[in-house]
């Protein structure tokens, strides 16, 4: 039973079970990976390398589409998308979610809003890459709608990847709002050390 609550709670409240301790630091070459994303309900393929060229990249994972934490993660990046831009920032979410859950969350005007992208990991190898924990997929599990979850949960973890490839920044082990403020404050950080305007 105990089990069963904690396990409850970790996709109620968005909080991983463990801490973003093992994921890649600052300073840590950022794996490259290309996946299939969505915007606006819209599928295409995402490249890593070709986002940091047009400048730092915000990689979130997260447990689940349609589940309490990750819900509120989403709206709070899609109402900050313009601050993330103003700072040069490309936001991309990564969970496990298959790209047919994907392309209805990116385009829920309660969550992605159709302000950024997210990316399928289906098998979980990105982030593995980045040296995250990743858990199995529960039977009978359901998201906020109602219907069961199929697939593994990502530890949420943020990562803040600058233009030489590197991580700025690794975010974890906090709630769901507050780790898009930190994503933030990191992206406008970089943005002041360049020069650029932070849009207040």
């Amino acid at each position: 039973m105990k089990k069963i609550i904690a396990s409850s709670l970790w996709l109620l409240l968005g909080l991983g079970s463990i801490s973003a301790s093992a994921a890649l630091k600052e300073g840590d070459v950022a794996p490259d990976f290309q996946a299939q994303a969505s915007l606006d309900g819209k599928s295409f393929n995402f490249s890593l390398k070709e986002a940091l060229k047009k400048g730092p990249v915000v990689v979130y994972f997260y447990p689940s589409a349609y589940t309490g934490g990750c819900n509120v993660q989403a709206h709070t990046f899609a109402e900050k998308h313009e601050q993330f831009a103003a700072a040069g920032a490309t936001i991309i979410g990564v969970s496990l979610d298959s790209i047919e859950r994907l392309n209805e969350f990116s385009a829920d005007p309660d969550y992605c809003a159709g302000k950024f992208p997210v990316a399928s990991d289906a098998g979980g190898k990105i982030a593995k890459a980045y040296e995250l924990n990743v858990r199995e997929a529960s039977p009978g599990r359901k998201d906020t709608r109602g219907k069961e979850i199929d697939h593994g949960f990502a530890e949420r973890t943020t990562f803040i990847i600058k233009t030489d490839g590197k991580i700025g920044n690794t975010v974890g082990g906090i709630a769901p709002a507050e780790n898009v403020e930190r994503a933030l404050e990191s992206v406008q950080s970089l943005a002041a050390v360049k020069g650029l305007p932070k849009k207040p």
